[in-house]
């Protein structure tokens, strides 16, 4: 599970936790709603980022993964809110980070 903190442009912050596979389900909705910047048909004009890769680990690694994938999953959610308006600002951005009933009590 990673720990993100959101700060919206109203300045108001919030803490929300997300499972590498709720990445991966933004991931392919945003590739699916803007084909175009996901490089589909041309992949010089990709500028949706590229979502750091699923490892595959035994259960006793899980940490080891996520301590690694710390770093580009960070640089992803960064890459994300640079993009253009028209995708930075998209319902489905918008529903990421947003604070869910479940980031009161986060799982362990």
């Amino acid at each position: 599970v990673y720990i993100i903190n959101v700060t919206w442009s109203d300045s108001t912050s919030q803490i929300i936790y997300r499972r590498y596979s709720k990445f991966f389900d933004l991931q392919m909705q945003l590739l699916d709603k803007f084909p175009i910047e996901g490089g589909q048909k041309d992949p010089k004009q990709r500028i949706i980022p590229f979502l750091p890769g699923k490892i595959l680990f035994r259960r006793s690694h899980i940490r080891d993964v996520a301590v690694k994938r710390l770093k580009p999953i960070d640089e992803y959610c960064r890459a994300l809110v640079r993009l253009p308006p028209h995708i930075s600002q998209c319902d489905e951005v918008f529903r990421f980070f947003e604070a869910r009933p479940e980031d009161i009590n986060p799982p362990k």
